[in-house]
């Protein structure tokens, strides 16, 4: 291309979460590949809590990993504290969550990226995406430079025309201060797309030594033998963290000066989500409460720094030094960086192919939060499948798309292509129809032989990966031993349990309510070299085996609509099809029957007439 400075196979924008993991998958996988960033400071910032997984985060984490990511692995370098969320409720809810040290993170995802194999890395504004009929050739720089390339993955994060808004003062700025982009989402209109507004926030981080720790609860870090990544055993868990409340005086506060908050008066035009609202909003909104929990989490270990989760505001800053030192225990607290709420520009995910590939322009793809969602595991889950995607769509080869019932992944990208989102979107379990089987425990059974295939997973994760199945399947055939009632005996009376029966293997035996395989390990010195999370993976598979089964049936069931092809129909030719739905189907342009499903406005009536017609015209 005339000008070009140089030609690279793709070019990714944006060095967060999204930027980082589609980079290393695109370089990886044996593409030239040029990452382009604000700020080279920038690269994988925890821009808000210092934290990896959560609710459901802490599978797509996980996810991220099997396929051959580089989350996980940065997670567990970095950790200051790991606990299991929901370790009381049955395994489908359960999560893994760590605190991270920040720096750490963003040093040693940069120190990764630095010796990344066929990646170059530029400090730069991409001001333009360059397209010839139809397909991406290249970027423009701020400063005119142009770079040549087959693919493009936008992964901007929050920086697009980004605001921050604390009161009545607003600045045009990223998070933490770093230079906003000025330009792209011009170039991004330029081409067509429909341009949204959404806005996040997050709390003020204070100084740690004036607070008086006395008065929250200590958070300790749950004993696991456990890791983010396949590729570790166990990580440090050595950091606490603190819980404590607001209080009525508060919450007064802020009633009393509610007409200052941005999000009342007006100042704040973004869209917010709905399921982490700022103080203000939880006050406002849920006025039968007289506290709300707040978290202490160390922002580093370098540093005195202190993240105070569930405080996010955006009120004047004048309020915001009175109302922290209204919680019990923050009397005398110093705010060393004042929350804020942070608008910026993302596209509507809904012109977006199951791939992440635009529909419009041919090898231009977007991952994280330029799609509409939130959240560091969001975003990294969609960096990695626009990388694999990016790189298949240059060697075209077919996309590598996971169906909702192989990992969170394919419900959180089936999610953002089929339903229009209309504020930041956040994975939930709740959004997992078939959550038993997308588990925080088998993350890498489900997902590391894709990502072998695909050329991800190195032979150092792969053998790691073989020799779980091993050993999984060495515990399965001890288990299978026939033990008499004489043996079992002792540990039936131990937990309450009645034997009724003899021949009972120790497999039927994890199968009674108040046995599991480690009391069993412990009972009969069993499984003494096998780690932990195998052991907890058979666990599960037994005691849930009857559930599993019934849902395993169900998704082969729904797997023979789910996968039917739709090709380019004119939905409006269809006689059957009520308006909605004829207006909804030519929009969206469902790659499958099972998208054409959960598309809202599309009921069962509409896929039946749709049924007849693919039949008729020869289709199915």
């Amino acid at each position: 291309m005339k000008g070009e400075v140089e030609h690279f196979d793709a070019v990714v924008i944006g060095s967060g979460h999204a930027g980082s993991e589609a980079c290393l998958a695109l370089s990886r996988l044996g593409k030239k590949t040029l990452l382009t960033t604000l700020n080279l400071d920038s690269i994988a910032f925890l821009a808000c809590n210092p934290s990896i997984g959560g609710t459901a985060k802490g599978q797509l984490a996980g996810e991220v990993d099997a396929l051959g990511g580089e989350m996980g692995i940065n997670a567990d370098k970095s950790m200051l504290q790991l606990r299991m969320l929901n370790s009381g409720k049955g395994p489908a809810v359960q999560s893994l969550r760590a605190q991270v040290d920040k720096v750490v993170y963003h040093n040693e995802m940069k120190r990764t990226l630095e010796r990344q194999k066929n990646l170059d890395i530029l400090q730069c504004e991409v001001a333009e995406i360059l397209t010839e009929k139809g397909r991406v050739v290249g970027v423009k720089t701020d400063m005119g430079e142009i770079f040549g390339c087959e693919a493009v993955v936008v992964a901007t994060g929050v920086y697009l025309n980004s605001k921050i808004i604390i009161g009545d003062y607003t600045k045009f700025t990223g998070p933490n201060g770093y230079e906003p982009s000025t330009r792209l989402t011009k170039s991004l209109m330029d081409l067509g797309f429909e341009i949204r507004r959404f806005k996040t926030g997050t709390p003020a981080r204070v100084d740690g030594k004036s607070i008086d720790y006395t008065k929250f609860e200590v958070q300790l870090g749950d004993a696991l033998n456990l890791s983010f990544s396949a590729l570790n055993k166990k990580v440090k868990n050595t950091r606490k963290c603190y819980l404590g409340y607001t209080s009525e005086a508060m919450h007064n506060l802020i009633r009393e000066n509610i007409s200052r908050a941005p999000l009342y008066s007006g100042k704040i035009n973004g869209i917010g989500p709905r399921y982490c609202p700022s103080i203000e909003d939880k006050i406002m909104r849920f006025a039968d409460k007289d506290r709300h929990q707040l978290f202490l989490e160390p922002e580093s270990a370098g540093t005195d720094e202190v993240y105070v989760q569930g405080i996010s505001s955006s009120m004047p800053s004048d309020i915001q030094r009175k109302m922290y030192r209204l919680i019990p225990g923050f009397e005398q607290v110093k705010i060393m960086r004042f929350a804020y709420a942070i608008e910026y520009d993302c596209i509507n995910a809904l012109e977006l192919k199951n791939n992440l590939e635009s529909k419009r322009i041919a090898g231009l793809f977007f991952a994280g939060q330029i799609n509409g969602t939130s959240g560091y595991e969001e975003a990294a889950a969609q960096g990695i499948m626009a990388g694999i995607n990016a790189e298949r769509y240059i060697d075209k080869m077919p996309p590598f798309i996971l169906g909702r019932d192989q990992a969170y992944i394919g419900v959180l990208i089936d999610d953002l292509t089929t339903k229009d989102i209309i504020e930041p979107y956040r994975m939930m379990t709740s959004r997992a129809e078939h959550r038993l089987i997308l588990r925080q425990d088998n993350c890498d059974i489900r997902l590391t032989e894709l990502g072998h295939l695909i050329g991800l997973v190195d032979g150092k994760r792969y053998k790691i990966f073989k020799n779980k199945l091993a050993q999984i399947s060495e515990v399965n055939a001890t288990l299978q031993t026939m033990k008499n009632p004489k043996q079992l005996k002792p540990l039936f009376d131990e937990k309450g349990e009645r034997i009724s029966q003899n021949g009972l293997t120790l497999r039927d035996a994890i199968k009674r309510n108040n046995i599991t395989i480690f009391d069993i390990k412990k009972h009969f010195n069993l499984f003494e070299n096998v780690p932990d999370n195998v052991l907890e993976y058979v666990n599960t598979e037994i005691k849930y085996e009857g559930y599993i089964k019934q849902e395993n049936e169900q998704i082969a069931r729904a797997r023979q609509s789910e996968n039917i092809s739709l090709p380019d129909i004119d939905y409006s030719q269809i006689s059957g099809l009520r308006i909605e739905a004829r207006q909804k189907l030519n929009k969206f342009k469902p790659a499958t029957l099972g998208q054409a499903k959960r598309i809202d406005g599309v009921s069962p009536s509409d896929i039946n007439v749709l049924l007849v017609y693919l039949k008729m015209k020869g289709i199915i």
